[in-house]
């Protein structure tokens, strides 16, 4: 959706450029995915760092003597600061995200030290791994995830990043969720894509939607005979034409399912009303092409 929103037309030469610019959005989400990871890695690395400086003090008192060193050997954030896979991916990115812009890790930092969640589990010296996994849970759902300057700075940073963000942050709560104390290898940096079907997916569904968009557009305009062309988004407008689309391109892909995913997106990405209005014209032309035999769906269920 994105792609066709920023496109101008279905020629050769600009599907190519489409699809590059396809693939390298999709690419640019997994960076995202490794900075947030980074991210958690800094901030720890950042408490480490403090609490050695504190108690290498010339004058050290008591406290600093003895530190509570709850969150420098939390068991996640240790795991992810020592899984190899992970570091590897993350000094292969081109630029140290970070280490340019180490500002926003001192941000996040105090923002951690400021929350009643890192003063509640500070309050004890010792936890279980189950502790330490539910209090980075919640760290990341309350405090980074939300965060506005976070947000800003990686509007800045990447023009499709805001949309990914979203994304990004319910894949890593995910890995969270399921952290164990023997997670190792490539438990935190899975594969972008489950595998290349699932890529190719994507790039057929823009190439197609590209080179039938006047066709497409034509069937859309008999359905909305009453409706001022200009009163159509252009978000619903690409939305509809990716469901129709998927209904003549893709017989493998029930039509119900079709429709609920681009209800979703409406929902999420155009007017209030969006996902009422697409909804009437995709059973319109569902029903249109049931009469008239068009709709080649295989496979048990699938209208």
């Amino acid at each position: 959706m994105q792609t066709l929103y920023a496109s101008k037309g279905g020629e050769s030469d600009n599907v190519r450029i489409n699809e590059k610019f396809l693939l390298q959005s999709l690419d640019s989400m997994y960076d995202l995915f490794i900075a947030q990871l980074s991210l958690l890695i800094e901030v720890h690395k950042k408490s480490i760092d403090i609490l050695d400086k504190t108690q290498n003090k010339l004058l050290p008192t008591k406290a600093d003597k003895n530190p509570n060193s709850k969150f420098v050997n939390n068991e996640v954030l240790v795991l992810l600061s020592s899984n190899e896979l992970l570091l590897e991916l993350i000094e292969d990115q081109k630029v140290n995200l970070w280490y340019l812009d180490f500002e926003y890790v001192d941000v996040i930092y105090k923002s951690i030290l400021k929350n009643d969640l890192y003063k509640e589990y500070m309050s004890t010296k010792t936890s279980t791994f189950k502790d330490d996994k539910a209090f980075i849970i919640d760290l990341f759902t309350e405090v980074i995830a939300p965060n506005d300057k976070l947000y800003d700075f990686f509007e800045d940073k990447r023009i499709t990043w805001l949309d990914d963000l979203p994304v990004v942050n319910t894949a890593i709560l995910k890995i969270l969720k399921k952290v164990k104390a023997s997670s190792g290898g490539k438990f935190f940096t899975p594969k972008l894509y489950k595998d290349l079907e699932d890529r190719d997916f994507g790039v057929e569904l823009l190439k197609k939607t590209l080179l039938n968009q006047s066709k497409f557009s034509e069937e859309i305009g008999s359905k909305t005979k009453n409706w001022d062309a200009d009163r159509i988004t252009q978000i619903d407008t690409i939305l509809m034409q990716m469901a129709i689309c998927e209904f003549q391109k893709f017989p493998s892909i029930p039509v119900k399912v079709t429709i609920n995913e681009y209800l979703e997106i409406a929902k999420e990405y155009s007017t209030p009303k969006s996902s009422t209005f697409i909804n009437g014209i995709l059973d319109k032309i569902v029903k249109s092409y049931t009469a008239d035999g068009q709709l080649n769906k295989i496979g048990r269920g699938l209208m």
